[in-house]
């Protein structure tokens, strides 16, 4: 009788060591499993104007929520980690025009009411903080702040050099490619030399009536760059991938762009 119980004890003490390991096992799997995923999550930086005057007219300016809210929600909705910088740190200005019913979509309705990327925004970091080195890809969203502010800030400029020299996507929409006027390659090339690129047209500029408002035309700028430059029709969505850059005609290219992009990190 005694054999028996001591037998029964033992494979009893064998089957729950065995069980606890296989648990143990299988714990360890799945944190190793999360472990390898957060190392494997995409970083992409979003790079805002921190500009709002609209040249002499006493409007303001600044970015387009459009041009932002849709790009963001689609690369974070696919588990991309985003990042939000600007030349200031800070709240980024927020074109007052991109805020009017008409330019209203589901992406715009959706971050209006998202307290949590509201408050995420307000605090982006500053641009001269941020390395390269820690991002997969960057991203501007237009509106016509850019024009003044990050087409001319040193901080932007080096940080797509970087981003290029080091095979990182470049992407951008609307106004944003006016981030590209002062980007060199390393012979002093025009980094946008040679590629296809589209952004905001001349015709565009023209119907929003601020053509002799703006510091300089888009189009006409990567034209002057050597840029192979394509647009669709007036408004409509229309976006090119060239290499490292992916770059959107106007607002409503802006999905476009970022499901490009989100291929690209893929």
């Amino acid at each position: 009788m005694m054999k028996k119980i001591i037998l029964v004890l033992l494979a009893f003490t064998l089957y729950s060591c065995g069980n606890t390991s296989k648990k143990n096992t299988q714990l360890e799997r799945k944190l190793i499993s999360k472990s390898d995923k957060k190392l494997n999550m995409k970083k992409v930086l979003f790079v805002l104007t921190s500009h709002e005057e609209l040249g002499d007219t006493g409007e303001k300016t600044g970015f387009w929520i459009e041009e932002f809210a849709s790009p963001y929600y689609i690369l974070k909705d696919k588990g991309i980690d985003i990042t939000l910088a600007s030349p200031k740190g800070g709240q980024p200005p927020i074109d007052p025009k991109s805020k009017l019913e008409d330019f209203q979509t589901p992406a715009t309705t959706r971050f209006n009411n998202d307290k949590e990327t509201q408050e995420v925004l307000a605090k982006t970091l500053k641009l001269a903080t941020i390395n390269q080195a820690d991002y997969d890809a960057i991203f501007y969203p237009g509106g016509h702040g850019p024009l003044w502010d990050l087409a001319e800030d040193k901080n932007s400029i080096d940080l797509i050099e970087a981003f290029y020299a080091n095979g990182k996507t470049v992407a951008a929409v609307c106004h944003a490619p006016a981030v590209f006027k002062n980007t060199k390659n390393t012979d002093g090339t025009p980094l946008v030399k040679g590629k296809k690129i589209t952004g905001f047209t001349n015709s565009e500029e023209e119907a929003v009536q601020l053509t002799s408002v703006v510091p300089f035309l888009v189009e006409d700028m990567l034209k002057k760059n050597g840029a192979i430059y394509s647009k669709g029709a007036d408004w409509n969505p229309y976006a090119l991938e060239d290499g490292l850059f992916i770059t959107g005609q106007n607002p409503a290219s802006s999905e476009l762009v970022a499901e490009l992009l989100l291929k690209k990190l893929k």
